[in-house]
């Protein structure tokens, strides 16, 4: 059994932060053939199925799989002090993010890289939230928007599990999310007091500080629904709710 760790505690390190890795050039990364027994898989055609999945995801998320999986190989012994050359790949914290979020759910490690790269990712998006002071207003709201774009299809799959299955269900769930963060307005009646075209997405004409308010929104939510094993489409709807009522105190000028 992987030993497990606290991933926020000073005082211990995850064995996902033993095994991280820094290129050359400073950027960091994981090997898939290290994650691999950290995660407790013994063979690496089984594991392959779940890094399929991963960029799969990945690639849905609107995302290009090559920035985050990167083919590699590795050598490893074989005994009688021999090596040989095997596949491998070279991930970003993103990749194993969604590796994570798709591997055996029923491994108590599983869940412990899922809240270790949780974590991780919010710290980053910490240390993110620094640099953003630097940009231009513009730059900050395309930056924002892309962000958004990920994370509500993370929302959208964690919902999924919640039981939020049809479009149709999806539309009233986003919905609660709205309604709670902009004091009852559905994403109909923010289109209409933006006075927009049929045509136009509500997001997509949102400054950097009302972006950032329905980004904490969604992942609000989806830490909500993972973290309690949310089931149910009304429960998952009132979650959403109370996600935007929490953020409700940012500046959402619609």
């Amino acid at each position: 059994m992987t030993e497990l760790t606290n991933p926020s505690s000073p005082h211990t390190e995850s064995p996902f932060e033993r095994i991280r890795q820094t290129d050359p050039d400073g950027y960091e990364f994981w090997s898939a053939r290290d994650l691999m027994p950290a995660l407790e898989y013994t063979k690496w055609q089984n594991f392959k199925t779940v890094l399929i999945k991963a960029q799969i995801a990945c690639e849905n998320s609107g995302n290009d799989p090559d920035n985050h999986f990167t083919d590699a190989s590795k050598m490893v012994a074989i005994g009688s002090d021999s090596k040989r050359e095997v596949e491998d790949m070279h991930l970003s914290r993103y990749a194993c993010y969604l590796i994570v979020q798709n591997a055996d759910p029923t491994k108590e490690v599983v869940a412990i890289g899922q809240t270790y790269f949780a974590v991780q990712t919010r710290r980053q998006e910490m240390a993110d939230a620094d640099a953003l002071t630097e940009l231009s207003e513009d730059q900050r709201r395309l930056l924002l928007r892309q962000r958004i774009k990920v994370q509500n299809t993370d929302l959208a799959s964690t919902a999924k599990t919640a039981g939020v299955i049809t479009a149709l269900d999806f539309a009233v769930f986003q919905n609660h999310g709205y309604r709670g963060l902009y004091n009852g307005l559905t994403a109909d009646a923010i289109h209409r007091r933006k006075r927009l075209k049929k045509s136009q997405h509500i997001l997509d004409h949102m400054g950097a500080t009302e972006l950032a308010a329905n980004l904490f929104r969604s992942t609000q939510a989806e830490d909500k629904l993972r973290r309690d094993h949310i089931q149910g489409k009304d429960t998952a709807n009132e979650v959403h709710y109370q996600a935007g009522v929490v953020c409700s105190g940012s500046s959402c000028d619609c």
